[in-house]
């Protein structure tokens, strides 16, 4: 067995920890895994339609659909109007429903303790490695796009001196490190095409290796 599948065997350990997890939390709060999924993201990244939520999770619109009419019984989720479309609706979540989605949304403690063992050039090292695998599960279109730093237009990689903080924010006008790369960030600006593959380049350091000067925080791209 290669190292690759070493890893993909350890990855499929700790999803297995995850899932059965997700499965008891939701289960004391009398939701299904996707009902549970749904209720987070909602809270997490605020109104959506179906359409949009079916596409964010991965699922295909009937379970979405199914799942969504159990949480609007239960109180969790309502329909409002669209301010952007009269003919369509936007699922929100009742103050009910993010009673329940804050326990929802709890990593689990033993998770959390197993991340703290780890130092935080390692913890950088991880994190840094996580964003090249799911920027390639994209590209390979075997997960929906995530919010990361990677595909932002606010992301400004490698482009100070300092090895703890190379990478700089053009939203918050700061540097940061590889132990502060997001996954998934609320604002979350897509990059274009071309710009993607530019700021990838540059975040391997592949690109011709100059240091540039940051950028204003106006999210202007260079």
């Amino acid at each position: 067995m290669t190292e690759k599948f070493h890893i993909a065997t350890g990855l499929a350990k700790i999803g297995l920890y995850l899932r059965a997890e997700g499965w008891q939390q939701a289960e004391t709060e009398s939701l299904t895994p996707t009902q549970a999924q749904i209720l987070v993201h909602l809270v997490r990244r605020g109104p959506a339609r179906i359409t949009a939520l079916a596409e964010e999770l991965a699922v295909t619109q009937p379970t979405a659909s199914d799942a969504l009419s159990a949480l609007i019984r239960k109180g969790h989720v309502e329909r409002r109007p669209d301010p952007a479309d009269g003919r369509a609706s936007l699922l929100h979540v009742t103050t009910q429903g993010q009673r329940v989605a804050g326990v929802m949304a709890e990593w689990p403690d033993a998770l959390l303790g197993a991340i703290d063992t780890l130092e935080a050039d390692e913890q950088g090292v991880f994190l840094r490695t996580l964003t090249r695998m799911i920027r390639e599960l994209q590209v390979r279109g075997a997960i929906p796009v995530q919010r990361m730093c990677a595909t932002c237009s606010f992301f400004r990689p490698n482009v100070h001196n300092d090895p703890a903080a190379p990478h700089h924010c053009a939203f918050v006008d700061a540097a940061f490190g590889d132990a502060k790369l997001r996954l998934d960030c609320g604002e979350h600006e897509p990059a274009g095409d071309p710009e993607t593959s530019a700021l990838w380049r540059k975040f391997l350091g592949t690109s011709s290796g100059k240091v540039d000067a940051p950028p204003a925080a106006t999210g202007e791209t260079s």
